[in-house]
This record gives structure tokens, C-alpha cells and sequence, in this order.
């Protein structure tokens, strides 16, 4: 949230990331998983952080250089890494409980 806060302040001066643009919602999220895999080690967030990431830059680079992006593709790449970060999670991490 305070990641947000902070792409949100920027966007004030600098149009590509005011508060509801695509690339500081995911600029945000990108920062909350590497802080989290940081302090938690969770595994999806290995995967997810660069997701969001890539996605970030392509819609910052949509917004500031002329070639155009197509939206559909990068929220299908964002949510089928999601999706596939969840489900390695899901099938091969450890859990906590599980070793108790």
C-alpha cells in the first residue's frame, strides 16, 4: 500500500503513474512480493514480483514511447503467471504445517 502511495505521489508530476494507471498498480504490487519474498521467502512471490514487473514496464513504455502495446497481452501474460506462481506454490512448496 505505502509503494502505491508513493507511485500515486509521483504520478502527480509524472502522468504515466498516477493512482489508477496500470503500471503503479503493478510497479506497487511488484515491490509488496520482493518485500515479501524478502521477509517470507514465499514462493510465489519469486515468480510473481518479476510478473508484475515486466508487466509494469510494458504499460509504462505503452504510455511513453509511440509502438503501442496491446493491453489483452500483458494482463493475460500478468494473470497466466499468477496463475502458474500459485499452482508451483500450491504443488511443490513446503509448508509450515505440513512439518509440524
Amino acid at each position: 500500500m505505502f509503494a502505491w502511495a508513493v507511485l500515486s505521489f509521483i504520478g502527480i508530476y509524472w502522468l504515466p503513474f498516477d493512482a489508477p494507471s496500470a503500471a503503479a498498480c503493478l510497479f506497487a504490487m511488484a515491490i509488496g512480493c520482493f518485500a515479501n519474498w524478502l521477509k517470507n521467502r514465499s514462493f510465489h512471490c519469486a515468480i510473481t514480483g518479476p510478473v508484475f514487473l515486466i508487466g509494469g514496464m510494458m504499460f509504462l513504455l505503452s504510455r511513453e514511447r509511440s509502438p503501442r502495446v496491446n493491453t489483452d497481452w500483458v494482463w493475460t501474460f500478468v494473470l497466466i503467471g499468477t496463475g502458474i506462481a500459485f499452482l508451483l506454490e500450491w504443488r511443490y512448496a513446503k509448508r509450515s504445517a505440513s512439518q509440524l
